[in-house]
């Protein structure tokens, strides 16, 4: 069953390296799809659908500019992404530092009670 809410999408989306390289060539501004294309050992129609689902991602926009689509970065989708995951960073955080706390306390506590030098009389 594949998920349909967009942060799934997005991470699908993101799971293909293809992908997050148009993304990362975006980064310096708008580029038509003909540009994006000569980047890749790759057809412009399968750019074009790897740009389709970037957009449906919400991670792309496209501009219709006469007979050229200009593609842009469109952020939304990517703050929810890294928003999500400093969530789960700081939940993951909490939880190593509270089994840390009690690692620790176990420690002290085992290197109370098997003190080497009790029972030697």
């Amino acid at each position: 069953m594949a998920a349909r809410d967009r942060l799934s999408v997005a991470f699908a989306a993101l799971a293909d390296p293809t992908r997050r390289d148009i993304l990362r060539r975006l980064r310096s501004g708008p580029l038509t799809v003909s540009d994006l294309a000569m980047h890749y050992p790759m057809s412009r129609p399968a750019v074009s659908q790897h740009l389709t689902v970037l957009e449906k991602a919400g991670l792309v926009a496209r501009d219709r500019r006469g007979q050229w689509n200009d593609c842009s970065l469109a952020t939304a989708s990517l703050d929810e992404a890294a928003e999500w995951i400093a969530r789960q960073r700081a939940e993951w955080t909490e939880r190593f530092d509270l089994l840390d706390e009690h690692l620790r306390d176990r420690r002290e506590h085992d290197s109370r009670t098997n003190d080497p030098g009790e029972g030697d009389q």
